[in-house]
Parts: C-alpha cells; structure tokens; sequence
C-alpha cells in the first residue's frame, strides 16, 4: 500500500494584539497510508478576535489557501474534501480528511491573524 508524507509548518501571520500569539503544529510531518484517514493538529494561543487559516504548498508551488474560519459555524470545508474544525475550548483548528489520497503529499501551514 502507498504511504504519503506530509509536512507541517507552522505559520504566524503579523498579529497587532497586545498578548502573545503562537501556532504550534505538534507533529513536523506525518506519513499517511493511502485512503486512510488523516489529521494535522494546530494549536494556537490567542485571546482575541482571530482568523484561522491552513494553506497547502505542493512541491514546486507557492502556498494555496485551502480553508479559512472567520466566524459562525466552526466546521469548515476547504478544498479537495479537506475539513478544520474551530474549537475554542481547546484552543484547536485541526485539519482532517477522510480518505487521504498520494494527491495529498504537500507542505501544511495553519495560520492566524486578527485581520483579514
């Protein structure tokens, strides 16, 4: 069976807040089997008003928004059947998607910023 490889990369966006604002991806990169399940964990640390964002880089591409969350309904739908879920208790936005597929291979990036 394929396995995949997938990057995580944490990304700051200039946030003007007076706190400290932090992006950890846990896990630098995960391999995946083919049409497994796959989740790529971001915690972020802010207390304000916030946008959340993940982006996808395929090699030899620039980065590509693939989801973002303002506000409302905290279960996002992004791209190519990839889904975050906002959980401010736990302070989360992890990226999932059912069936992940060798497609998938590529650098991640969660994001925040209290812009848009």
């Amino acid at each position: 069976m394929f396995s995949m490889t997938i990057l995580l990369l944490g990304m700051l966006f200039i946030v003007r807040g007076t706190g400290a604002q932090t992006v950890t991806q846990p896990d630098n990169h995960i391999t995946v089997s083919e049409g497994a399940s796959l989740e790529l964990r971001c915690i972020y640390s802010y207390s304000g008003s916030l946008y959340l964002f993940w982006y996808v880089q395929y090699p030899s591409q620039g980065p590509q928004l693939l989801l973002k969350y303002f506000s409302g309904d905290p279960l996002v739908k992004g791209i190519k059947d990839f889904e975050a879920e906002f959980k401010k208790n736990e302070t989360s936005f992890h990226l999932r998607k059912s069936s992940a597929h060798w497609s998938d291979s590529a650098e991640y990036f969660c994001a925040l910023s209290d812009t848009v």
